[in-house]
């Protein structure tokens, strides 16, 4: 992990932002803090962000509304932080771009894990990989770039590294686990549902009919897999 990587967190409770600014800013990170999603977004713009922490419950902009807005403009990867842990508000947030979410209250070290977590993923070395191909789908990861029919997805990291996965095996099936390591990094998230959200807009994304899909496939009881000439 780069010492220099830039986080901003969005929320507008002085007292967490003040603490987060000290525990992350003690492990390495620079951190920049918005009272509220309208000037959060007006930093986001200005660039040098690597990573976002935005809260759910804001008088201006709420949340979702601030991650909608920074989706038109910016890839940087996305964290929720949803009141009470309310599972709507964590797909509601996952479906609109969100790389992941952490429910109030919680403990800074669980935080700084998850954002660890996905930069990893946003940083990850492409290895041999390089371009992956299934059918009319072409990932390239060393442009961290996916298209289909040579029209460029837009796709949150976490997204693209379910896509890369599925890609990169194709014709083989990847335990529901594996994905949920990439879509939230660690094994215990095996039991959340997240994964399912992210692997339906997916299916968005690509034009696929969930009743029958072409390109990402669900085996019961297993996983997912995509087939190595979707057509």
């Amino acid at each position: 992990m780069r010492a220099e990587r830039t986080l901003l967190v969005i929320d507008d409770d002085e007292r967490l932002r003040s603490l987060l600014a000290e525990y992350l800013g003690g492990r390495g990170y620079t951190v920049l803090t918005a009272p509220g999603g309208v000037p959060g977004l007006e930093r986001l713009r200005a660039g040098g962000v690597d990573l976002i922490v935005l809260d759910v419950m804001m008088p201006d902009l709420d949340g979702f509304e601030v991650c909608r807005r920074a989706r038109s403009f910016t890839k940087t990867p996305i964290i929720m932080l949803t009141a009470r842990g309310d599972e709507l508000d964590r797909i509601v947030g996952l479906e609109i771009g969100a790389d992941d979410y952490l429910p109030k209250p919680f403990n800074p070290r669980e935080l700084l894990a998850r954002i660890q977590a996905v930069l990893r993923r946003t940083e990850a070395a492409p290895g041999a990989e390089g371009a992956l191909r299934a059918g009319p789908l072409a990932v390239d990861v060393d442009r961290r770039v996916a298209s289909l029919d040579g029209k460029d997805l837009t796709l949150t990291t976490t997204e693209f590294e379910i896509l890369r996965t599925l890609v990169a095996n194709a014709g083989r099936v990847i335990p529901r686990e594996r994905l949920m390591e990439l879509a939230r990094g660690e094994e215990w998230a095996a039991f959340d549902r997240s994964v399912d959200v992210h692997i339906s807009h997916l299916r968005r994304k690509l034009g696929d009919d969930s009743r029958q899909p072409v390109y990402i496939k669900t085996v019961r009881g297993v996983g997912y897999t995509m087939p190595r000439d979707p057509a």
